[in-house]
């Protein structure tokens, strides 16, 4: 029996339910560290964490640990094996003495069970040698230096035309400074993994669950470090319970992990404890942004200038790419895009959903709401007076922009031209008590797609199996690309297997910058196709092993475009604000999005909502902040670090336009993971400002930082 088409509605488009729920749902869906991997010999393993903000570590007793119950082994950076140094020194744990931060891992206990490590840890004694320390981020640090690049490859500066001079000329400017606390990503599952050891000497083989964003990258860094051919490591990550960035590269648990198995000859289990994660996994950096808009009295932009400063660690360079935004948005004959950063004695901050985007989004838009404030013209039409005609910072044609679309039907759903524009004008209630305002905010995020391979084989019992190392971290991705290879093989989405999540399978990038199904898409999209093609060919049964085809998007997907190939949409928020508490209340959020072709509106509306949600968590609850003293977060956990509960989330609409763009992949599909979160914080802010006639610039709006401003 071969694969047939069928005359059922075509899978691509479809809002197909996802192909696991059932498994998530009822249990059955295993992760890294869960029982599926438990064999009687399992070990576990629990980090201890420096309590100085710099410093070095000079002693450790670890005579008490070792008398512990169950206490196997505790790895100290005189003990640890020795391992290749990686390019991420983020990884490099237990390999010196050097405490670069408070939060670094010093030592590791091992135990026969959990509660016995969490045990042996805490009779780990360790003695440090202090050094004086800095964490505190300032606009005018001292020690801010300009880098090379920002995140991502960009340059760090780039200017055209004259900034400085447009801004004295125009009639209308504003010049604002916005700011960012740092941000964590707080995903549901911690970061955990689970190594085993076969084998010995040169047949050793290194097999990891990881809690990852993408196998491959985790099989490629502990080869190198534990000095292995990658086809003696093998990595797993075929359930993922979220990451937002902060699994989208390799981890110190995955490295310690494996150093504990190896040390002890045993399989281990390691699950980061929640408190950890603000300080080992990385964080959103917070920013100080300086935003100068100049415009002619119609509002037509005549200068841009972002301005970011942020921080990074001492052993890392990680510099949020914030002002990149600026130069993609508004057309303007003058613009400058600057960052700048300080070393401090911080944790490494890393990616957190939209990088670069979330931030500087909120200042360019709050930015412009006081632009159109102060030319007295609505904030949506100001934006479409600056619809630029080609990319502004390359000048390259956009691909596909359909954000005046976007801002135009989001208009016209959210009731947008009904309201009164002046500020503090709306006060629903007999006492006045409750002041409610609408805002708006346009976003974008890049098209990013990497190569990748795939394969598809179609087997005699008519099912098709497809193989691909892609991760779902909860986007829906194993029910995407089913329905991507059904639409390619024209055949059912009952009778697709997806493989996925596993280094044994072909090479695939990780699920990161919204980038996965357009990349493992292509793979599978071309795979299948070619296996069409050979079904069509082929005469008589097929044989028992199957009939395959591969795919190798490295030609296609690894050219570099001519086009400026961005996601755009726009944001609309109303708030209602308390003015004798200076509490902030979201009552609706409307998303219009033009993200290529929607391949599954189910799981699409879901991802747009996810981020929606994120940005009203970073518009009035999520902030952390370093002790001065003691160099720590001091919002470690879910009980002080505040994501939105159900209470926090209204009415949530998410709608998008249908926009052709041939220059993308075969699918015609934009990411959709991250555009939802961009212009989410600055609509409700604007929001805010509408309610009470009083602009914050500082993020989170919560009740301390409002209340003041409203007397």
């Amino acid at each position: 029996m071969r694969p047939t088409a069928t005359a059922a509605a075509p899978a691509l488009g479809a809002p197909a339910e996802r192909l696991e729920g059932r498994d998530k749902v009822t249990g059955t869906a295993r992760y890294a560290t869960e029982l599926a991997h438990t064999p009687p010999d399992c070990a576990y393993a629990w980090p201890v964490p420096a309590t100085v903000a710099r410093g070095r570590v000079t002693a450790i007793d670890t005579g008490d640990a070792l008398a512990t119950p169950g206490a196997l082994a505790v790895l100290t950076p005189w003990t640890a094996p020795r391992l290749a140094a990686p390019d991420d020194p983020v990884l490099a744990v237990l390999q010196d003495d050097a405490v670069p931060h408070r939060g670094w891992y010093v030592a590791l206990a091992v135990a026969d069970t959990l509660e016995a490590a969490r045990a042996t840890a805490a009779a780990v004694r360790v003695g440090y040698a202090t050094e004086p320390h800095d964490v505190t981020l300032t606009e005018d640090h001292p020690a801010a230096y300009t880098p090379d690049e920002a995140n991502g490859g960009f340059p760090a500066r780039r200017t055209r035309g004259d900034v400085d001079e447009a801004f004295a000329a125009a009639p209308v400017g504003v010049d604002v400074t916005y700011r960012t606390p740092p941000l964590h990503n707080h995903p549901m599952e911690p970061h955990a993994a689970y190594a085993r050891w076969d084998g010995t000497g040169s047949a050793d083989h290194l097999t990891v669950y990881d809690s990852s964003q993408g196998a491959g990258p985790v099989r490629s860094v502990l080869a190198h470090m534990f000095r292995l051919p990658e086809d003696r490591v093998t990595v797993v990550s075929e359930h993922v319970g979220g990451g937002f960035g902060a699994k989208g590269t390799p981890r110190p648990h995955v490295v310690l992990a494996a150093m504990a198995a190896r040390h002890t000859g045993r399989p281990v289990k390691l699950a980061l404890p929640r408190k950890d994660l603000a300080t080992v996994v990385g964080h959103r950096a917070p920013t100080i942004q300086r935003v100068r808009l100049a415009a002619e009295r119609d509002g037509t932009l005549t200068a841009v200038a972002h301005e970011v400063t942020t921080q990074t660690s001492r052993i890392k360079e990680f510099v949020e790419q914030a002002g990149i935004p600026s130069r993609v948005m508004y057309a303007s004959p003058h613009a400058l895009s600057d960052h700048r950063v300080v070393r401090l004695d911080v944790p490494s901050p890393s990616w957190m959903r939209a990088p670069g985007e979330a931030s500087g989004m909120y200042a360019l838009e709050s930015a412009m709401d006081e632009l159109a404030g102060a030319l007295g013209m609505d904030p949506v039409e100001l934006r479409i007076r600056n619809e630029p005609a080609t990319e502004p910072d390359s000048g390259l044609p956009f691909s596909s922009r359909h954000l005046v679309e976007c801002l135009r039907e989001g208009a016209r759903r959210f009731g947008w031209h009904d309201r009164d524009p002046r500020p503090a004008a709306r006060r629903p209630g007999p006492k006045g008590q409750v002041l409610t305002g609408t805002g708006v905010a346009a976003a974008t995020y890049p098209v990013l797609i990497s190569p990748s391979t795939a394969t598809a084989t179609a087997l005699p019992d008519g099912s098709c199996a497809v193989d691909v190392n892609a991760t779902d971290i909860g986007t829906g991705a194993r029910t995407v690309l089913a329905q991507i290879a059904a639409d390619a093989l024209g055949v059912p989405l009952g009778s697709v297997r997806i493989g996925i999540g596993s280094t044994r399978r072909p090479r695939a990038p990780l699920a990161g910058g919204s980038s996965g199904t357009a990349s493992w898409g292509w793979a599978v999209h071309e795979a299948c196709t070619r296996l069409a093609r050979r079904m069509t060919d082929h005469q008589g049964p097929l044989p028992a092993e199957g009939l395959s085809a591969s795919a190798d998007t490295t030609e296609e997907a690894g050219s570099t475009p001519a086009f400026a190939r961005h996601a755009f949409g726009a944001h609309f928020a109303e708030v209602r604000v308390d003015t004798a508490t200076g509490e902030v209340r979201v009552l609706r959020l409307l998303g219009v999005y033009a993200a290529g072709r929607i391949l599954n509106p189910r799981t699409a509306r879901s991802q747009f909502i996810g981020g929606m949600t994120m940005g009203l968590g970073m518009a009035l609850t999520e902030h952390s902040a370093v002790d001065p003293a003691f160099g720590d977060f001091a919002e470690r956990d879910l009980a002080s670090y505040h994501v939105p509960a159900h209470a926090d989330v209204p009415d949530v609409e998410a709608h998008w336009i249908e926009e052709e763009d041939p220059h993308l992949n075969p699918m015609g599909s934009k990411g959709i993971g991250e555009i939802g979160i961009v212009g989410t914080a600055a609509a409700i802010g604007n929001a805010v400002h509408h309610a009470t006639g009083v602009r914050f610039r500082e993020l989170p709006l919560t009740p301390d930082r409002v209340l003041p401003l409203l007397s």
